[in-house]
């Protein structure tokens, strides 16, 4: 099997949820939708205060080419439109919406098509307009991604199976139980782009979605299925390319420069089961696990759902819970419990806050190469955690390529000394962006 060199292989703790079917989760008594849910500008609300709405209906449009639109996640009626708390405990502009009780909450069709009989800019503007983003966690609006992958022609389409973080265990719940409509969004995503080929990458600990998905192919089919060995961070786009074809995406560049569109799976899956129907994006499946929840799985929930009522319904095994957003190497702390679900969250981990072991004291690196050792991109972190501590910018920038880091934290997680390498590197970008020392488009 392929892999790649370097890397890491955490425990992949995904037992407590891989083995248990997707099941839906009963709605919440409000939901509150944050107006930015992508990377680019907030969306612009298109309703009122006391205004009903339905079931996917358009209530925010997209502010801009990296924004996306936002559709209503259950049929009610608008209570608030103001600031509500976001993860990090920053307010953020949002709608709350009060589900009507009696309501059977079908969702509202917008308009169905046949995804083969239109042309590709036609694709890609109904892509747009269904909100669709980047569903493994980056939040990238799909449709800005395919723009650049049909500009510079690309033959190749790889969809990335791996889901190579602990704990998470959404994409392979849906390989094993859509492969139709999965296999179907990469059709359609391969007629977009003209492409050659697709690829379908995923890890060996998932060799059961590989013969789930198997029969649903057709001979001679543009669709392959090619198995790995199971590695962390095998899941970062430029690993993936890395591994199936050994080659390297320039520093600086993007997989459309290689001819290679990359997607993930539960994105090629909602492509393929809403596109057709016109429907927007309204919610998603995710990962509920850890030691402090008693109903682990892998639930389908509305974006917009309060934490707290996902932590209460399936069950709190702990008065003090530590919560991450995503897996555990590059998901985000919650600071606020009142924080409602987006389009980029894949997991939510809840573990004993009580049970955790205390954070040590980071140690002086005593320059024993382990982080060189297993970094994926070959960089040097331990000489860009030292130029990042005495605040030296410009050589980080330059000399150290800081912004081909992904953020992966397998530096980090080999560290002897317990130093924060990731969260320096995290710092660094950030006063690099303030100081505009680096185009925010590249970073």
């Amino acid at each position: 099997m392929r892999s790649f060199p370097q890397g890491i292989h955490p425990k992949p703790h995904k037992e407590q949820t891989r083995y248990t079917a997707i099941q839906r989760l009963e709605f919440a008594p409000y939901f509150v939708l944050l107006l930015n849910q992508q990377i680019g500008k907030p969306s612009l609300p298109l309703v009122q205060e006391g205004e009903e709405v339905r079931r996917g209906q358009l209530i925010a449009q997209a502010n801009g080419d990296f924004s996306s639109p936002l559709h209503a996640p259950v049929t009610g009626r608008v209570l608030k439109r103001g600031l509500n708390l976001d993860m990090n405990g920053s307010m953020q502009d949002s709608l709350v919406i009060q589900p009507f009780p009696a309501s059977g909450q079908s969702p509202q069709l917008e308009a169905p098509c046949d995804p083969f009989a239109l042309s590709s800019l036609e694709l890609i503007e109904k892509i747009k307009t269904i909100g669709m983003v980047g569903l493994g966690g980056a939040a990238f609006p799909t449709h800005l991604k395919l723009k650049s992958s049909l500009d510079k022609k690309a033959h190749t389409l790889v969809i990335n199976g791996c889901e190579c973080e602990p704990f998470l265990t959404a994409d392979h719940r849906i390989m094993l139980e859509q492969p139709a409509k999965l296999l179907r969004g990469i059709r359609i995503i391969l007629h977009i782009l003209g492409a050659k080929q697709a690829v379908l990458a995923l890890e060996e600990n998932k060799l059961d979605a590989l013969r789930a998905i198997e029969p649903h192919l057709l001979p001679h089919d543009q669709i392959s299925l090619v198995p790995l060995k199971t590695k962390y961070p095998q899941g970062a786009e430029k690993i993936l390319i890395q591994a199936l074809f050994q080659q390297e995406v320039p520093s600086g560049g993007l997989p459309a420069d290689l001819g290679i569109m990359v997607a993930n799976v539960t994105t090629m899956y909602e492509v393929g089961q809403l596109l057709p129907l016109g429907q927007g994006i309204i919610e998603r499946v995710v990962s509920v696990s850890g030691d402090g929840v008693q109903k682990p799985g892998n639930y389908l929930i509305p974006m917009g759902t309060p934490l707290e009522f996902i932590l209460e319904t399936l069950g709190l095994c702990t008065k003090s819970p530590q919560v991450i957003f995503g897996g555990p190497m590059m998901g985000k702390s919650v600071v606020c419990l009142q924080t409602p679900t987006t389009k980029g969250v894949t997991g939510i981990l809840v573990f004993r806050g009580e049970s955790r072991p205390k954070p040590q004291a980071p140690l002086p690196c005593i320059n024993c190469g382990e982080c060189l050792q297993v970094c994926p991109l070959r960089l040097n972190p331990c000489e860009m955690a030292r130029q990042a501590a005495n605040n030296q910018l410009e050589p980080l920038l330059k000399r150290f390529h800081l912004f081909d880091c992904f953020e992966c934290g397998s530096c980090a997680w080999v560290c002897p000394s317990k130093i924060p390498l990731t969260q320096l590197f995290k710092a660094a970008k950030k006063q690099i962006r303030q100081k505009k020392l680096h185009p925010l488009k590249s970073a």
